[in-house]
This record gives C-alpha cells, structure tokens and sequence, in this order.
C-alpha cells in the first residue's frame, strides 16, 4: 500500500517533522506541538482527530472548570477520563482507545451534554460502550455495573453453541457449570464446544471414585 508522507502538514496545533517509528506497519509521526512539546501520534489519528499534544483538551478543561462549577462530580471525573483516553498521545490508556479509532462524538465535547445525555453517574458504576468497537455517543453508552462491563470487554470469548452466541462467563452461567473448569476443557484437554458444554462437572468425590477405577 501506497505510504503517505506527512511531513511539514500540520493538524490543529501539531505540525509533522518525521516518522519516529513504524509499530506492527502503523506508521508514528514526531509532531512538534505549538506550545512547544513532542508528541508521537498515528497518522490515522492526526487524519481523525488528534489536533494536539493534549495541551488542548487541558485548557479546554479548565475552561470548563471555570464556568460550570460541577468538576468534582463522578460525571465529570468520568467525563474527564474518557475525553483524555481517546485524544491524549500521552494518557497511559491511549493505546487501547485513540490509537484503536475510538472517539467521543462531537456533542459530547460539552460536559454539559454529556451529563444532560447521560445524568450523573451512579454509584458503584462505570462508564460502558454497548458495542467496544464503537465510539463515545448517546446511542452507544450507559452506566454499568462491573458484571455488565466484564461481560462486555472486546477480550471476552464468543463461542457458537446450537446456534446461540455468547461469551464464556455468559455460557457458564447459562448451563450453570464451572467457568474455569469449561476455560480448561476447552484450552487445556483440546475438547470441543459440544463435549465441553454438555458433559456434566464431577464432584470430587466422583472425581476420586473415578480415579480409583483407573488405578
């Protein structure tokens, strides 16, 4: 595929000098920001969003900080930290959102939509996308508790069964069988989904009955 040099474009604050390093043929672009700092960023970001060294979303932040009076809300903590993990090069959660694609939508630039949209975040839950592959927007966002949110990691397993989709934390809840032990027959002993699914767990006093007749 044909590579296109970036060097001297400028995006928002960011002006591109080189190629700092090329990561798995994602090309990483030394961008001289205009309040003078470094920043390393994807070309596909800097073509989708990324405008600066994250000094941008910092003073747009205090701005914000000034006028609405509700920064110490878990709203706006939440706020905070989803704008930051998708437009900061140098938040520590970066490369698992910005650098993915994953973007907040244009209304949500205002904390005041965001919490008109979403209210303030209930105790005990967390800030959730429907579809992980998707961005920050009303119609993909709720509140979730820690169960809901680990069902819906994009590292979490789809198996197929009879027909039906589910992850395997889901799977083992359904049928009612260990989720470690369904992780091991399947990863560990090499069966298939329908051995795994519909052979029933031994106790362990079966297990040890078991053991007896082999010896």
């Amino acid at each position: 595929m044909r590579r296109i040099d970036l060097t001297g474009r400028v995006f928002g604050r960011l002006t591109v000098s080189r190629i700092a390093r090329i990561d798995k043929g994602v090309i990483r672009w030394e961008c001289q920001c205009n309040c003078g700092n470094i920043a390393i960023v994807s070309g596909g970001n800097l073509r989708t969003g990324t405008k600066s060294c994250g000094c941008l979303m910092r003073e747009t932040t205090a701005q914000i900080h000034r006028t609405h009076g509700l920064s110490k809300t878990p709203a706006y903590r939440t706020w905070l930290a989803m704008r930051r993990r998708c437009k900061d090069p140098n938040a520590r959660q970066y490369k698992w959102y910005g650098e993915r694609g994953i973007t907040v939508c244009e209304r949500w630039e205002s904390f005041e939509n965001f919490l008109a949209d979403m209210g303030d975040r209930p105790e005990g839950m967390t800030l959730e996308r429907k579809d992980t592959a998707g961005n920050y927007e009303p119609s993909n966002c709720i509140w979730a508790n820690q169960k809901t949110q680990m069902n819906n990691m994009r590292n979490n397993r789809l198996i197929t069964f009879r027909g039906e989709t589910k992850n395997l934390k889901q799977w083992s809840e359904f049928l009612s069988l260990s989720y470690f032990a369904l992780m091991a027959r399947l990863d560990k002993c090499g069966w298939t989904v329908e051995q795994a699914f519909t052979t029933p767990i031994m106790t362990p006093q079966e297990s040890a009955n078991f053991n007896k007749k082999r010896i």
